[in-house]
């Protein structure tokens, strides 16, 4: 071995190396930059947070009667602290309290075990005994958020602390909730304050009788069981690993597929056969997604088996399969996303290792955001239910503790699924660069370009990507105009995040306004049709789909609010033209026109669907999904035949305008409210299912309708 030809060989490959400079930004910039940028982020996050569960007012509710000093001393001591006396105590509870014992100030000994021969009998106790009423009701009251702790103030405490006994208290609280868990700081500190001051006043007034110098035993009762104080644990580092770890393993797949085939020259023979790009990155993204499937089942098994054998010493502890089947399902979008989006990037490299160096910025720009689910009193909200994988993360750590809500798992797939097929949208057009897939360089201007001529209509990928864009845009768009005021919110969702997005794009875009947006006259049946459709459409969505799935009461509160724009000395032509005509405009033009003008190479019924679910899903409730997409069937149905959007906008606005009406006037006379309209008897249902089904037959036989002038 000649350690000088080791050396010059090592001279020349460093050299190589040093002289690429995506290898110095990606290998020693990067990491440079990344990680003080990292921990500064996550400080600052973890500090606001910090800031802001300090500023929280903490909410007890007090249960028996709170002396007067102690309730002065805790708003003296702690004001941070608001007590209020028996609240939400229920009756039953309210009329045993004077006679409840306090619990035992010693725990006893839980059972252990039995042998795993041993017989059940139904004489033996319960390894874990159920809780009291009053434990079950303060666990009811806290886990459902009424209430941040409970301070229960047991009978005779006065008594007791008059003559020098230990008097007792309880606080119960929530461990996992950060909330609950600083009030019982907060209510602790200010107990012990008090404690010690009884001490003091007793040590000056009199002399030292048994149990004097203790004054108060304060008793705090976790009300977390063992599963939630466990999925807490898990679920803050559990989501990234999975979804980091299931992600790395497409990176080598798809970079095998896309940079290795060009490095081994197999990309041009590809290319030469008759396939398209479409069916090119089909194939290699089925390819590659099956690997990331298999790795992610293969992640939660692991973890499933894992978790098993460490829970196995735990008496009666055991996390349910469904909780580990939901995990795989939650992580299905997030593998889809990952694969899409690296098969996307891979294909510009020009070889393994020009790969390497993009996907490295993008796992990393995976991972960051992922770090902050990790933080505690990061929760799923309806705001981070959109936010790219973080939402399946935090979905996922719900998931274990207990809390994920069937409102929030529903807003969190839908709108994983579409960033999903967004990356496959994105990954498509550039497998339509034959010069991109051949090595070659593609600049952004190429990507935005307008198109020379004029005419058309969009295509499927063309409409499927706007909507995902204007979905999260209207999504949190809505939540910086919740401070608005109702109208101006609501004229800014429907012009600025429907109507000006669907114009826009079709101007830009250079597509025919005639076929984009069926702009032709209809004939009197189908106008006569969608009368009626629009007349009775509500009358079936509230008696059929509605039976299926009925709204919660804050939900219908929320919605005849919004009927009445906030005001219910509102004006009927205001309400109509905001609620029923401006929709009709806006959301038709949008869904009914550019949308399913681009699905319609897709065939009638596919397209009428897909649209239709998009309409359900925009409206970005479980709650309102199926009454909106039966509308959305109705009204696609009520375009394809006609063949003017004229006639769905009709049918969009009477259907909103007649139900505004009618709770307009019941709010005015104050006869009734929304919430005894969700599920309209049956005869009502019928009546309007005929309505609705005589005005289908007469758009469906009308003859199709004329052009008109376009400007074109």
């Amino acid at each position: 071995m000649r350690l000088a030809i080791i050396l010059t060989i090592f001279r020349k490959e460093i050299l190589e190396t040093l002289r690429d400079r995506r290898t110095l930004v990606f290998s020693f910039l990067l990491p440079i930059l990344l990680y003080p940028v990292l921990s500064l982020s996550l400080a600052k996050v973890q500090q606001a947070h910090v800031e802001q569960q300090q500023a929280k007012l903490s909410h007890i509710s007090a249960w028996g009667d709170v002396p007067k000093d102690l309730e002065s001393w805790l708003r003296k001591t702690n004001f941070m602290v608001r007590v209020e006396s028996g609240k939400d105590l229920p009756a039953d509870l309210a009329r045993e309290f004077p006679s409840l014992k306090p619990p035992p100030t010693e725990r006893p000994a839980k059972k252990s075990r039995a042998p795993a021969d041993a017989t059940p009998t139904d004489d033996e106790p319960s390894l874990e005994p159920p809780p009291s009423p009053l434990v079950a009701a303060a666990q009811r009251l806290v886990l459902d958020r009424k209430a941040d702790a409970i301070l229960v103030v047991w009978p005779g405490f006065d008594q007791d602390l008059a003559d020098g006994r230990r008097a007792i208290l309880t606080i119960y609280y929530d461990s996992v909730r950060d909330e609950s868990r600083q009030a019982q700081q907060r209510l602790s500190d200010a107990l012990q304050e008090y404690r010690r001051d009884q001490v003091t006043r007793r040590e000056r007034e009199r002399g030292l009788p048994e149990g004097f110098a203790t004054a108060i035993s304060v008793r705090e009762e976790n009300l977390s069981q063992p599963k939630r104080q466990f999925g807490k644990v898990i679920g803050s580092m559990l989501p990234l690993l999975l979804i980091m770890l299931s992600a790395s393993g497409g990176i080598y797949v798809t970079l095998d597929l896309t940079a290795g085939e060009k490095e081994r020259n197999t990309m041009q023979t590809l290319l030469c056969a008759p396939v398209n790009p479409v069916e090119i990155i089909g194939g290699k993204f089925l390819a590659a997604w099956t690997v990331v499937l298999l790795s992610a089942l293969a992640n939660v098994a692991s973890l499933a088996a894992t978790f098993a054998r460490l829970v196995a010493p735990v008496p009666d502890f055991n996390i349910p399969p469904l909780t580990y089947l939901l995990t795989f399902l939650a992580l299905l979008p997030v593998t889809f996303t990952t694969t899409a989006i690296f098969l996307g990037v891979a294909v510009f490299a020009r070889d393994l290792k020009d790969g390497q160096n993009f996907l490295t910025p993008v796992m990393l720009g995976i991972t960051l955001p992922l770090a902050l689910t990790s933080l505690p009193g990061i929760e799923l909200t309806p705001a981070l239910a959109l936010a790219p994988l973080v939402n399946i993360a935090l979905l996922i750590k719900g998931l274990f503790i207990g809390e994920a809500k069937p409102e929030l798992i529903f807003l969190t797939l839908t709108s994983a699924t579409l960033y999903a097929a967004l990356a496959l949208v994105l990954a498509s057009r550039v497998f339509y660069r034959q010069h991109v897939l051949l090595g070659g360089s593609d600049s952004v201007r190429e990507w935005v370009q307008r198109p020379e001529k004029s005419g058309g209509t969009p295509t499927p990928t063309f409409v499927l990507g706007a909507f995902g864009i204007v979905f999260v845009v209207v999504f949190y768009g809505s939540i910086l105009l919740s401070e608005k005021h109702l109208v101006s919110a609501l004229l800014a969702q429907q012009y600025g995040f429907f109507l000006l997005p669907a114009l826009a794009l079709a101007w830009f875009m250079r597509y025919s306004p005639r076929e984009t947006f069926s702009l032709r006259r209809p004939h009197w049946r189908a106008v006569l049709g969608s009368v009626l459709v629009g007349l009775s459409a509500w009358a079936v969505a509230a008696g059929l789909v509605v039976r299926l799935l009925p709204p919660p009461d804050t939900m219908v509160k929320g919605m005849e609010k919004m009927l009445n724009l906030g005001d219910p000395n509102t004006s009927l032509l205001t309400i109509w033209l905001l609620v029923a005509l401006t929709p009709g405009l806006c959301e038709e033009m949008f869904f009914r026109g550019l949308l399913l003008s681009g699905l319609k190479r897709w065939g009638r019924w596919p397209a009428i669907i897909v649209s239709a679910v998009l309409f359900g899903i925009a409206h970005g409730s479980l709650y309102r999904f199926l009454p909106t997409f039966l509308l959305g069937m109705l009204f696609g149905f009520i375009v394809w035949r006609s063949g003017s959007l004229l006639c769905t906008m009709i049918a969009h606005a009477l259907n909103n305008g007649f139900i505004t009406t009618v709770i307009h006037l019941q709010t005015k006379a104050g006869t009734s409210s929304m919430s005894e309209m969700t599920i309209l008897p049956w005869s009502y249902t019928f009546a309007g299912l005929a309505v609705c089904l005589l005005g289908l037959w007469l758009v469906n036989s009308a003859p199709p309708a004329t052009a008109t002038a376009t400007g074109e």
